[in-house]
């Protein structure tokens, strides 16, 4: 039986901030920001999910918009819920809000993200999802199709963005992103030293 969403749980889901819809790009289509590091995973089920996207989300929805999905410091094993989890929710996502979706803008994607979406990507996002992705490496590039002025970034998305620009290496998963080895040579070390980064 599938589990209902209560009052307390859209509070909770609310003041995570995981999903919300501010803004405009530079197109005019309002922006639905999703912080993937707020995701409660382990707590929050694909039926109480679906259901407040259904109520809170999906009825603002109703011309074309744009995603920006900020995958910074998201963590297998605490904040990602899955393929299937994910696959599950596209596919209870309706037509009309899959087809007003025009730009999904991928902010700090990391290269296990990539490969798998560059591999899988067609296979599990299908009507043209994955024609709508747009990797975002750093928030500059972001600026360049988002009002910068209209679009809440928290401080530690800023804060990795910073980092990648001092290291930019991290970005192709050969130097580690852990604060202890930011003082370490980058390139002296025979070995390669591979990304700690928790992968998606």
């Amino acid at each position: 039986m599938a589990e209902e969403l209560s009052p307390e749980q859209e509070k909770e889901i609310k003041k995570l901030n995981v999903f919300k819809i501010k803004g405009r790009d530079k197109r005019g289509r309002k922006i639905l920001r999703i912080i993937g590091k707020y995701f409660p995973a382990k707590e929050l089920s694909l039926d109480v999910l679906n259901q407040y996207l259904e109520k809170k989300i999906f009825p603002k929805l109703e011309r074309p918009f744009a995603v920006v999905y900020i995958h910074t410091e998201v963590c297998k094993s605490e904040n990602f819920p899955g393929i299937s989890f994910l696959r599950s929710v596209y596919d209870s996502i309706p037509v009309t809000v899959k087809q007003n979706l025009e730009t999904v803008y991928f902010v700090h994607p990391d290269l296990q993200s990539r490969l798998f979406l560059a591999t899988f990507g067609r296979f599990i996002f299908t009507g043209g999802l994955y024609g709508k992705l747009q990797y975002v490496s750093r928030l500059d590039y972001l600026w360049e199709h988002v009002r910068r002025n209209k679009m809440e970034i928290p401080e530690f998305v800023r804060d990795h963005d910073e980092d990648l620009e001092y290291r930019p290496m991290m970005d192709y998963g050969v130097e580690s992103d852990h604060p202890r080895v930011y003082g370490a040579p980058a390139v002296d070390s025979s070995v390669a030293m591979y990304s700690t980064r928790c992968i998606s």
